[in-house]
């Protein structure tokens, strides 16, 4: 066996299967299931602990890989506290955790088919440990701590090496299921194993000395309490629990700094997993710049084959237009050569001409001398002078038909010659558009990848300005929960002493029940209640008798006020109309028909009356005795009750209508009291409010 060997590298496919179970064990609404199974792994990633750890998961499935040790390093199984099941099997597991007694919610743990030699003492303290299997393993014996699962129900020890059973197995009362291989078996016998699981338990209880029950007696109060509480070994079921006060608020500081501690963990996760993140993305930014230098790359050798390939034409171009120029220039001295021939021709012509002159001449002297006339000769010289005029016409003809051709034909290379440039200088500038084209396009690339890498960059900043912004809320949320719960703490202590407070108050009132000194105010208030403002008192005993006794009639006495404040007589209502009464304050339409129809016959009736005769002086008629107002009893100095029928001291505008408590003074109306904390006469700190319900 090698001494040290490579991690085997996982398949892209079982990459893919564990990034794709990740993200959904993240997602909001997630069951509480992390499912890693068939991802090749060699070891469990740190990421799924935190998963665990944070998202509180349940289920931690982790079977059918490669896996050699349960937890790798920089890895805590207080991270697992939440996980009720636990599937490991088909693995390569040598041994399980020490500590793995701290998974106390654990209730299913399957290590089926790996290569376990022994379980650790630990897992006795698994107290809510319902099913456990250890089949086809390596393992030789079970430790005695297992009789301390007072919960296992189901147990399955086949396929491995054991051949005695520890006789704690007995303490496990709720075990239904125990499967062994009973040819293998030395403790209990092969026939006691054979016969099943209650001859088992009968064999091993009977061996510790102790009395068999059945499952079916214990197994109520672990379904109940899911494990919660530990069942006794008697029918009886679980001890009831007692906690005083102070043990739970014991419990719950201890629940909160074991929470605030949980926080400081999760925040320094983060503060990783954030760095990561970091990481990763200044490597993607490394990325698109290596990319961006490439594609730039890419742009210049472009360029360059462009350039080269223009260069190669415009060579050819030059090339093509000098093999053009060769050609006009050849030309051009073919011609000067016909030319040159034609001259000589000419001058040739010349010669023959003055040959022919001298021939003439010649002639002439010979035809003198043969004697022939004279006309004859002149025939004859006309004749030859016609014949070489027309020679020289038709010469002269064909060379100026020759030059007209030399023109044309140069004419038509010029053109060709210029239509080839300008067919070139097309092709140019269509390369050239072409190029700049390609150009715009690798910048326009080149400007987007830039501003998805900014867009990434920014959303990326927030993202982190959002956690960060999220860790001092909770930091502040922790504060806060702190001051709240030392304030919680205050309070109750403060309420405490005000209930013996008041405890103390009321036995002192029961005390000076006999005296009634205690509800003096209360008394006080109530005659004031029961009483009209003085001043109200005397406006209303000034108006008319006969007013009141027909407001009486009329069923409208709550109008009296209204009356005496506007001093309202009968005279002043026969001169009144229906809208006066209305703005004076009646708003009755036909109430104030009556009153007005009222007013006018009582004003008829005392006009229509006769005049009673006076009496003479110094005799005095005999009168009843005036009705003398009853004398009001002030409860309290006359300047508090004035204070307290008078306006309200803030608006000025609404009567007073508030008692404060313990000065008593009534100095405000309802709406103004709200927002003070203390008298605005005497400025001492209210304590009660007490409204003022005038009866009329």
């Amino acid at each position: 066996m090698p001494l040290f060997f490579r991690k085997r590298k996982p398949s892209e496919e079982a990459r893919k299967r564990l990034e794709y179970q990740m993200c959904l064990a993240k997602e909001a609404g997630a069951d509480d299931i992390l499912d890693i199974s068939k991802c090749e792994l060699s070891e469990i990633p740190f990421g799924a602990f935190a998963t665990c750890k944070v998202l509180q998961k349940k289920v931690l499935i982790v079977h059918t890989n490669h896996l050699t040790s349960l937890l790798p390093k920089s890895c805590s199984l207080l991270s697992l506290a939440t996980i009720k099941v636990l599937d490991l099997h088909d693995n390569q597991l040598t041994a399980l955790p020490d500590d793995i007694g701290q998974l106390t919610a654990l209730q299913v743990l399957n290590v089926e088919r790996n290569q376990l030699t022994y379980l650790p003492r630990s897992i006795g303290n698994l107290i809510q440990l319902q099913t456990l299997n250890v089949k086809d393993n390596r393992l030789k014996e079970l430790p005695d701590t297992l009789g301390e699962l007072r919960s296992l129900r189901t147990l399955d020890i086949s396929e491995s090496e054991i051949q005695r059973l520890p006789q704690m197995l007995a303490h496990v009362r709720t075990l239904e299921t125990l499967s062994l291989d009973a040819s293998s078996m030395v403790y209990p016998p092969q026939e006691v194993c054979g016969a099943g699981t209650e001859a088992i338990q009968q064999f091993l209880c009977k061996a510790s000395g102790l009395e068999y029950y059945p499952p079916s007696q214990y197994l109520l109060p672990v379904l109940e309490q899911d494990g919660a509480e530990n069942s006794r070994d008697s029918p009886s079921g679980p001890t009831d629990r007692f906690s005083s006060e102070e043990i739970d608020w014991q419990n719950r500081f201890s629940d909160y700094e074991k929470r605030k501690e949980q926080k400081m963990l999760e925040k320094l996760e983060f503060e990783r997993r954030l760095e990561l993140g970091q990481r990763e993305h200044a490597q993607l930014l490394q990325q698109s710049n290596s990319q961006k230098d490439e594609i730039l790359q890419t742009v210049k050798e472009e360029q360059s084959r462009l350039e080269q390939g223009l260069s190669e034409r415009q060579r050819y171009l030059d090339a093509e237009r000098q093999r053009l120029q060769e050609q006009l220039k050849q030309t051009e001295q073919n011609i000067s050569n016909r030319i040159q021939k034609l001259l000589q021709e000419n001058q040739r012509q010349k010669k023959s001409s003055e040959i022919l002159k001298s021939l003439e001449n010649e002639r002439i002297r010979m035809e003198q001398l043969m004697s022939i006339t004279q006309e004859e000769t002149e025939n004859l010289r006309r004749r030859e002078i016609a014949s070489a005029m027309q020679q020289m016409l038709t010469e002269s003809c064909n060379s100026r038909l020759i030059q007209m051709a030399y023109e044309s034909q140069r004419q038509n290379l010029v053109q060709q010659a210029c239509s080839s440039m300008a067919e070139m200088d097309e092709r140019f500038q269509q390369i050239l558009s072409w190029q700049q084209m390609d150009q715009n396009k690798a910048i326009c690339q080149i400007l987007q990848e830039s501003a998805m890498q900014k867009a990434a960059f920014e959303a990326l900043q927030v993202k982190k300005d959002l956690m960060h912004r999220q860790i001092r809320k909770q930091e502040m949320i922790s504060e806060q929960r702190w001051v709240l719960s030392s304030l919680l703490q205050q309070l109750l202590k403060e309420k405490t002493q005000r209930e013996e407070e008041l405890r103390e108050i009321l036995t002192e009132l029961e005390a000076k029940s006999e005296t009634k000194q205690e509800n003096y105010w209360l008394i006080q208030y109530q005659r004031l209640l029961n009483q009209k403002p003085l001043s109200l008192k005397l406006q209303e005993e000034g108006l008319e008798r006969q007013l009141v006794a027909l407001l009486v009639e009329l069923s409208a006495e709550h109008y009296l006020p209204i009356f005496a404040h506007h001093r309202i007589s009968l005279d002043m209502l026969s001169r009144m109309g229906p809208g006066d009464l209305a703005k004076v304050g009646v708003s009755e339409a036909g109430l104030r028909h009556q009153i007005l129809r009222r007013a006018q016959e009582l004003l008829d009736a005392t006009r229509a009356r006769p005049e009673l005769p006076k009496p003479p002086q110094g005799e005095v008629l005999p009168t009843a005795p005036e009705e003398l107002p009853e004398a009001v009893r002030p409860s309290a100095p006359c300047a508090e009750l004035e204070a307290q029928t008078s306006e309200c001291v803030v608006c000025l505008e609404r009567e007073a209508q508030m008692i404060f408590l313990n000065c008593g003074h009534v100095c405000c109306c309802q709406q103004c009291c709200q927002p003070l904390r203390t008298c605005p006469l005497c400025r001492q700190d209210i304590a009660q409010r007490l409204r003022i319900y005038h009866s009329r």
